[in-house]
C-alpha cells in the first residue's frame, strides 16, 4: 500500500506542470550514451510518446558523431578536429548525411513509432528547414593573434523555416531532425546538434531547450552541481574555468537560446532512465535548469 501512496504522490507531483506545458512547444538534443544504451533508447522513446500524448509539442534533434566516426573508419577516411570541430571535405560530408539523416535519424524514428508515437524523420534540406552558410573556425596562429580557417562542408544556421514542423505538430507528429543544413547552391553542410537545438528552439518560441549529455549537469569549480543558475552566472563560470572544453559550446547555445525567445534551458544526464520526465515533472529536478 506504501508503494502504492507514493506513486500517487508521484503523479500529483507532476500534475500542475503538466497542466503548465500542456499546448507548449519542447526541443530535446538527443545524444550521448543515451543514443548508444538499448534500455535508454527504450526509456528516451517513452518520454517523449508521454510528453506529446499530454499535449506537449516535442521536437527531437539528434546527433550521431559515434556513429560517424564508425562508418568513416569503415570506409578509411580518417577525421581530424579543429578546436572540437570536425573538418569535413566533400567525401566527409557524404558519409556525414549519409549516417545522420539516414542511419542515426531513422533509428531514432523508429525507436518512437515502436513505442507508440507518431514520428517523421527530416534533415535539414527537408522543406529547407535550416537554411546554413559555411562556419568559419577561430584559431590562433603561432603569434598568439586569432585568425579565421575554413574547415570545409560545416555550417552554421542563417534561418529555420518553422513551417514544416508546425505542420507535422498540427498532425500529432513528433518531428525528428538530424543536423545537416543546406546552402544557397544546395549544397549540405555538417552543423553542431546543439547549435540546431537552440537556434530550433528559439524560432519556435519554446518554452524549453533541454540538451541530454553524459554528465550530471553545470558544476562549480568544488564540483557541486548547480540545480539552477542565470546566464550571467553561467559567463561567471566559464571565467573561473568551472565549465570549461565540450561544455562550453553546449551552455553557450543555451544562454544564446534564451536571449532569442526560449523560456528556459536544462541541460540534464542522459544516462539516466527517464530523465525527461525526472527533470520536468519533479520539483526538485536531476540536472541543471538554466534561466535569463
Amino acid at each position: 500500500m506504501k508503494v502504492l501512496i507514493e506513486k500517487a504522490n508521484t503523479l500529483m507531483e507532476a500534475l500542475p506542470y503538466i497542466r503548465r506545458f500542456s499546448g507548449k512547444t519542447f526541443v530535446i538534443k538527443y545524444g550521448g550514451h543515451a543514443m548508444a544504451d538499448e534500455k535508454l533508447k527504450e526509456s528516451f522513446a517513452l518520454d517523449v510518446v508521454l510528453l506529446k500524448s499530454l499535449g506537449i509539442n516535442t521536437v527531437i534533434v539528434h546527433g550521431g558523431g559515434p556513429q560517424i566516426n564508425d562508418t568513416l573508419k569503415r570506409y578509411g577516411i580518417v577525421s581530424e578536429f579543429v578546436r572540437g570541430m570536425r573538418v569535413t571535405d566533400a567525401e566527409t560530408m557524404q558519409v556525414v548525411e549519409m549516417v545522420l539523416a539516414g542511419q542515426v535519424n531513422k533509428e531514432v524514428v523508429g525507436y518512437l513509432n515502436q513505442h507508440g508515437g507518431r514520428a517523421v524523420g527530416l534533415s535539414g534540406k527537408d522543406g529547407t528547414l535550416l537554411l546554413a552558410k559555411k562556419l568559419l573556425q577561430e584559431v590562433k596562429s603561432e603569434d598568439g593573434s586569432l585568425e579565421m580557417i575554413d574547415i570545409g562542408y560545416v555550417g552554421d544556421v542563417i534561418k529555420v523555416n518553422t513551417d514544416l514542423i508546425t505542420t507535422l505538430e498540427q498532425g500529432k507528429y513528433i518531428p525528428v531532425i538530424a543536423p545537416v543544413g543546406v546552402g544557397p547552391e544546395g549544397e549540405s553542410y555538417n552543423i553542431n546538434a546543439d547549435l540546431v537545438a537552440g537556434r530550433v528552439a528559439a524560432a519556435l518560441n519554446a518554452e524549453k531547450l533541454i540538451l541530454l549529455t553524459d554528465i550530471n549537469g553545470v558544476k562549480d569549480t568544488s564540483g557541486t552541481l548547480l540545480q539552477s543558475l542565470s546566464v550571467a552566472e553561467l559567463h561567471r563560470l566559464i571565467e573561473e574555468d568551472a565549465i570549461t572544453g565540450g561544455m562550453i559550446p553546449k551552455v553557450v547555445c543555451c544562454a544564446d537560446a534564451l536571449r532569442d525567445g526560449v523560456k528556459k534551458a536544462h541541460i540534464i544526464d542522459g544516462r539516466m532512465p527517464h530523465a525527461v520526465l525526472l527533470e520536468i515533472f519533479t520539483d526538485v529536478g536531476i540536472g541543471t535548469e538554466i534561466t535569463k
